[in-house]
């Protein structure tokens, strides 16, 4: 039988419960027996806690209402009152020929009562808005109870601004105002309008700090950023421009002239901020503070706003300096532009205009800054800062644009790195020397992270490159080619791949005790074309240290350094690769050459690696593998060369192996005959004629066994003289498990019998290479075990016998 439609039974579809949903139901359900008797009680108490939500709701909103209505009436009559005042205004122009008494009534309606209601409109205007916004987001019910309290408070708080802006401007904007000014009195109220503007910026931060974490009072508080922003593009230029006008009163900027500069008496020019006395001083102190004010205002906002997307904010100049730099810049350009063909003189006019004014910025300004609380704020630092930022500005616009394009030119591309590569050397020197003028007391109290922070991160004049991947791209290739022709300049050398003399004569064959803490080049005994690597290197590494971007930095050093260094391993490949080693042809100079491309392996790899562990190379490998979309291995190496670090490593270890097979090789090769008589016992007669050689100790050794031993101790005495400490260690110790292994598995033991008189004459050969290794450790034979072991085995049974 068919089911009807009507008949199909269908599962209830399951409801979607939010994780608080499901929490708020285990909270009152521990158990499922709990449902039965708890869900009545608790049903019934929800429904009175909504009914309640719901009235006080209802209640809100009839608030809300009422106060938006009484709002809206009192903008009417305000517009009302504004428009009788606009008639009255204009009938009081009709009599003001003919009355004395009505201008003045109109100066003070036009001064006072007039600026008062405008501002009032403005401000009922903006409450309005606010109401219509929140409900037509309908942000109203998600809001606590105190919401439109702390609406209505954040208003006033933004009206105090804006009324405290307006007072402030007003003293500015108003030609027929500007009288008022004339006196000191004015001028502190103007200042205390100032004051009462910052605060009032001050105060809404305090209250917006509170609100910000709430994500329901976003959009409340972008509309009040919005304000507040339009405020500032006001204030701020009004501010500037009195500051500008206070230092032109004090007669700064002083007069520069080239004639001063070049016979070094810039240092007497006379301060006009230490000169400053009397309300002179106290006005540009009042504005000084007051600019540190409104700049860490800003900067607060800055951070807050950005820290809402995830971002960070970096530390910037302080403006108060960089209204001091501004007007000397255009009268250090105007001597700039006539020694572009002299860039010498630039950086020297630089360099000695900031020192010259150094002192007395720092004796006036940095009391006003500690006193504004600027923490980690340096007047010095910021006026050197200011003082290269304005020569790399010059420098990018007059001079690197021009080389840029010619560089394009072939024909006058030789001449373009000549002179680039000059200027990026004096940039380097100004940034010590403008470096030096701060380090003394700014990085005191610092770490040493800190330090390369507040230094490099700001005062360098390669912050050109920075701001111009493409310049930087050239400049890396420029220096990486100026570092492989002077590489290719010590390679001609006939001392390249030598040794000091002094240091191999130094060398002792009997000497008790080697020295396995390697550091110098003289420890590794590496050739003098391996410090020329690494100095050439280090000179690229050093020119970019003061580049305030560390992406910029690494961008560089990849570019140059570390391409430089791969050359310089590929020539110690090509060496290694072009050193012929054979068991048949084994000669001191192969020895002496491979030696020496593997000392200066490992003493690159050593250095690479001390490297890797400075700060400034930790910063660079921990911003790459930020950047970095390649997965990371936490049991990899965290070096900044690690790459680098491998390849030398390998080749090092591969070129020891290669020698030590050799060896091994050339042993087996010279010591067949002797093996073959030794298990051949029928032929004892024929070979194994004992040889004397030391008739004191009465010790003989097999004629045919005299030779290997002896290649092998030549050549051992030879590594031990050419190759580092380390490296020889390993590889006598190898060459010995080596042999040991030889022996023990070509089967001497076994061709000789327990009443073979041979035993006597295998210990005393096998104590003869022993020997071999005796100036390299006090008991060699315990590097022999397996040789060791067929010796005793070979004496017991010969006892049992």
């Amino acid at each position: 039988m068919e089911a009807t439609p009507s008949s199909t039974l269908s599962l209830p579809k399951p409801i979607d419960i939010s994780s608080d949903q499901l929490r708020f139901l285990n909270h009152h359900f521990p158990a499922q027996e709990d449902v039965l008797h708890k869900a009545p009680p608790l049903l019934a108490a929800l429904r009175s806690h909504y009914s309640d939500l719901n009235s006080h709701l209802q209640a809100l909103q009839t608030a809300l209402t009422q106060r938006t209505v009484s709002w809206i009436r009192l903008s009417s009559s305000a517009k009302t009152t504004l428009h009788n005042l606009h008639i009255s205004l204009q009938n009081l122009s009709l009599l003001t020929s003919q009355y004395g008494s009505g201008l003045k009534k109109l100066q003070r309606v036009l001064g006072t009562e007039l600026p008062q209601l405008a501002r009032e409109v403005l401000r009922i205007e903006t409450i309005r808005s606010y109401l219509e916004d929140i409900i037509t987001r309908k942000q109203f019910t998600m809001l606590p109870r105190y919401a439109l309290e702390t609406t209505l408070q954040l208003e006033a708080r933004v009206g105090d601004l804006e009324d405290a802006v307006f007072c402030f401007v007003n003293f500015h904007g108003g030609k027929m105002f500007s009288g008022m000014l004339s006196n000191s009195s004015d001028a502190g109220t103007k200042h205390e309008k100032l004051l009462q503007a910052i605060k009032a910026l001050n105060d809404l931060e305090v209250l917006v700090d509170v609100m910000k974490l709430r994500p329901q009072w976003y959009h409340l508080l972008t509309s009040v950023d919005g304000r507040v922003d339009k405020t500032l593009a006001i204030l701020r230029p009004q501010v500037f421009a009195d500051h500008r006008s206070l230092l032109a009163s004090l007669g700064w900027p002083p007069k520069l002239s080239t004639s001063q500069i070049e016979s070094e008496k810039i240092a007497g020019l006379p301060n006009p901020l230490v000169l400053m006395q009397g309300e002179k001083r106290k006005s540009y102190s009042n504005s000084f503070l007051a600019l540190c004010a409104l700049q860490h205002l800003q900067t607060r906002r800055e951070k807050r706003q950005l820290n809402l997307l995830g971002q960070e904010v970096c530390m910037i100049q302080l403006w108060a300096i960089d209204e001091l730099v501004s007007p000397i810049a255009s009268r250090l350009e105007y001597h700039f532009s006539k020694w572009i063909d002299q860039p010498e003189l630039i950086f020297a006019l630089s360099h000695k205009t900031t020192r010259g004014f150094i002192a007395g910025v720092d004796d006036v300004l940095q009391p006003l800054i500690d006193k504004a609380r600027l923490v980690n704020y340096s007047a010095k630092e910021a006026w050197v800062a200011a003082m290269v930022q304005l020569l790399s500005e010059f420098l990018a616009k007059s001079i690197f644009t021009d080389l840029a394009e010619r560089y394009q030119d072939k024909q006058m591309k030789s001449e373009v790195i000549e002179l680039w590569l000059h200027l990026v050397d004096l940039i380097v020197l100004f940034d010590k020397q403008m470096q030096s003028l701060v380090s003394s007391d700014v990085t005191l109290f610092l770490t040493e992270s800190e330090r390369v922070e507040s230094l490099s991160g700001s005062i360098s004049a390669l912050m050109v490159f920075c701001k111009r991947p493409d310049w930087l791209k050239i400049w890396g290739k420029m220096e990486l080619k100026n570092a492989c022709r002077k590489f290719k300049t010590d390679l001609k050398s006939e001392r390249a791949w030598l040794v000091d003399e002094r240091h191999q004569d130094a060398l002792q064959l009997d000497t008790e005790f080697e020295q396995f803490l390697l550091s110098t080049r003289e420890d590794y005994r590496a050739p003098l074309i391996a410090e020329s690597a690494l100095r050439i290197t280090w000179e690229m590494v050093e020119k970019c240290q003061t580049m305030p971007s560390t992406l910029a930095r690494i961008q560089f050093v990849r570019s140059t350094a570390v391409r430089f260094l791969w050359y310089f391993f590929k020539v110690l490949l090509l060496r290694c690769n072009k050193t012929e080693i054979s068991p048949d042809n084994l000669d001191d100079d192969a020895l002496v050459r491979l030696s020496g491309s593997v000392n200066a392996s490992k003493y690159v790899e050593s250095k690479l690696r001390q490297w890797s562990d400075d700060v400034n190379f930790l910063e660079m490998k921990v911003a790459e593998n930020d950047t970095s979309d390649q997965e990371k291995d936490d049991s990899t190496e965290i070096s900044f060369f690690r790459e680098e670090i491998k390849s030398l490593s390998e080749l090092a270890t591969n070129w020891l192996l290669e020698i030590i097979s050799v060896l091994l090789r050339q042993f087996e090769t010279l010591s067949w005959e002797y093996v073959q008589k030794v298990k051949h016992y029928d032929q004892q007669l024929e070979g194994l004629t004992p040889v004397e050689i030391s008739a004191a100790m009465d010790i003989t050794i097999s004629v045919d066994f005299i030779e290997p031993l002896d290649v092998l101790r030549s050549h051992l005495m030879l590594l031990r003289m050419r190759l580092n400490p380390k490296d020889f260690l390993d590889l006598w110790r190898s060459v010995s498990e080596g042999l040991d292994h030889f022996i023990s598995s070509s089967g001497i033991g076994c061709g000789i019998q327990p009443f073979d008189n041979r035993i006597k004459q295998f210990e005393t050969d096998m104590q003869a290479l022993f020997s071999v290794f005796q100036p390299f450790c006090v008991r060699p034979e315990a590097f022999f075990p397996r040789t060791i072991e067929t010796i005793k085995l070979l004496k017991m049974n010969k006892g049992r016998r």
